[in-house]
C-alpha cells in the first residue's frame, strides 16, 4: 500500500509513529496494523494505493472480512444504485 496524507493525522496503534498531512506512507503487502484518528482529528482525507487483497482479522488473528477490486467495485455499483445513479454508474472507471 502506498498512502498520501491528504489533511490531518492518523497513526497504528501497534507502531511508534505519526502520519500526518503532507506525509507520504508505504505498508509492505502482509503488515498487520490497526488504523486510528486521533480524538482532536475531526477527519482524516487520506489517498491510499493499495494493490492486492486487504484481510480484515479479529483480536484473535481469524479472518472476518475480505477486499479486493472486485468486492469495491460491487460495493460501488450498490452505492451507485441506492443514490440513483445506477449500478453501471461505475463501468465508466473500469478498463
Amino acid at each position: 500500500m502506498h498512502g498520501y496524507v491528504i489533511e490531518s493525522k492518523w497513526h497504528y496503534y501497534e507502531h511508534p509513529w505519526m502520519a500526518e498531512t503532507g506525509h507520504y506512507v508505504y505498508e509492505p503487502p502482509g503488515e498487520i496494523h490497526t488504523l486510528a484518528v486521533p480524538d482532536d482529528c475531526d477527519e482524516m482525507v487520506m489517498i491510499f494505493n493499495i494493490a492486492g487483497a486487504m484481510i480484515y482479522l479479529d483480536e484473535a488473528g481469524h479472518r472476518v472480512g475480505y477486499e479486493d477490486v472486485f468486492t469495491k467495485i460491487e460495493m460501488c455499483r450498490a452505492h451507485y444504485e441506492k443514490v440513483g445513479l445506477g449500478g453501471e454508474f461505475v463501468d465508466q472507471f473500469v478498463r
